[in-house]
């Protein structure tokens, strides 16, 4: 990223007080490391794992049609592995991706407006059933919906993203005022009456960030920094101005251009490299690093910036009806997984996951920046990293934990290759060049 743009949105030095209590441990200041009471083992998985895990992200990145990509795993445990593939963008004399470079964390912004929003409950600023319509006074049409909906997914409001991500994709630079992203989410049929049913609607998130800057009159970035950036030390972590398009050294963006049924067209990509955050706002526009998401994922998975009454308000399971698993349900903010809890999704040429067990500390990151083949996709390239390092070999004077995952390497594996859209061609299956 530019380095005006980091001056700019970086804050003070913070004072380090780590707090040595694995998740549900109120934030009072300082700085929090969500992970500290684990004694996390400071060294990289041995030479077999770490090939294992570096195989998984470079199929990722070829399967996704994405120029690069880059990973961790930490399992405390044992040990940890970063990892990158390719390079930042398609062009010539492109730079290789590292470990420092940033990428869109996409939806993975609403852990961070969630946490805020649960924040300011515990501030005494706002509550949870406070009415939607109380800060977004402008908005018509809001009856009934609660704050807490809005992060629960229930409110009822359809995602405005699949009907305008054609837009997105072809004209990524334009700026889109919120108003007219909710007008399009809340002019669609809603999926059912607030509280009723679950359905993931980044338009909700969308108009919660709106309803918190309304609510306290400072922006997404003042609230992000206060209650969840600086504790948790993220220096990496913001939401851009809706025109600073061009974020210098970071992982590009790509995705196969979409027919007006929604369809990919393989044979052309477009380059979304340059984009306006104005897409996603506080519900999917933020940009990251791995290590700032690792972190951001294990405080949000272990509700270490949060009192502990708060936390658990915060993973008390809502289903996903119809036939989803019984294994996959969600809280206030994030999925849960098995024991994983986290998010994975896309946003235009981008695809991020992040999901942490809070009682072992397993985490793993993942982004590619090519966004055709969809969250699901992401979210399997995850389950793979994690079903590997689940089983990684305890350090000296480390136990083993017992993870269950209700996935193997196997089936995540295969259900990358089943929702790969637009896969570049396998070198290994190519004929060898004649004479």
């Amino acid at each position: 990223m530019a380095g005006q743009t980091k001056v700019a949105r970086r804050r003070g030095i913070l004072a380090v007080l780590l707090v040595g209590v694995l998740g549900l441990s109120g934030c009072t200041g300082g700085s929090v490391d969500p992970l500290a009471a684990l004694d996390p083992v400071d060294t990289a998985f041995g030479s077999e794992l770490s090939d294992q895990l570096q195989a998984v992200l470079d199929e990722a990145v070829r399967l996704s049609g994405s120029s690069g990509g880059v990973a961790g795993a930490w399992s405390p445990w044992s040990g940890e592995w970063t990892g990158t593939s390719g390079t930042v963008d398609f062009g010539e004399k492109s730079r290789p991706v590292s470990t420092d470079t940033e990428f869109h964390l996409g939806t993975l912004t609403s852990e961070v407006t969630c946490t805020v929003l649960l924040r300011l409950v515990e501030d005494g600023r706002v509550a949870l059933d406070d009415q939607v319509s109380k800060y977004v006074d402008w908005v018509p049409g809001l009856d009934g919906i609660t704050l807490g909906h809005l992060c629960a997914h229930t409110s009822g409001i359809a995602d405005y993203y699949p009907g305008l991500k054609s837009n997105f994709v072809s004209n990524p630079e334009r700026i889109w005022p919120a108003n007219e992203l909710l007008s399009s989410g809340l002019a669609l049929p809603r999926v059912a009456a607030p509280g009723e049913q679950w359905a993931e609607s980044r338009t909700g998130v969308l108009l919660l960030s709106m309803a918190l800057e309304r609510s306290t009159g400072r922006t997404w970035n003042d609230l992000a920094a206060q209650y969840v950036l600086d504790p948790l030390g993220l220096e990496d972590t913001s939401l851009p101005a809706p025109t600073d398009t061009d974020l210098d050294g970071a992982l590009g963006a790509y995705s196969a251009a979409l027919a007006t049924n929604g369809k990919a067209d393989c044979a052309v990509i477009r380059d979304d490299s340059d984009q306006s955050s104005s897409m996603g706002g506080g519900a999917a526009g933020a940009v990251s690093s791995l290590d700032d998401t690792r972190r951001l994922s294990a405080a949000f998975a272990t509700g270490a910036l949060l009192d502990e009454a708060t936390a658990r308000k915060q993973w008390t399971p809502i289903p996903l009806g119809g036939e989803t698993p019984a294994w996959q349900s969600w809280g206030l903010g994030g999925a849960e997984y098995g024991p994983m809890r986290g998010l994975a999704g896309e946003s235009p040429g981008a695809l991020t996951a992040a999901f942490t067990d809070p009682e072992t500390g397993l985490t793993v990151v993942v982004a590619l920046n090519n966004s055709t083949s969809g969250g699901a996709f992401v979210r399997e390239v995850a389950f793979a990293l994690a079903s590997l390092a689940s089983k990684a070999p305890p350090a000296a004077e480390h136990e083993q934990p017992l993870v269950e995952l209700p996935w193997s390497f196997e089936q995540a594996t295969t259900k990358m290759n089943e929702l790969a859209t637009c896969p570049a061609p396998d070198p290994a299956a190519e004929p060898a060049p004649e004479g």
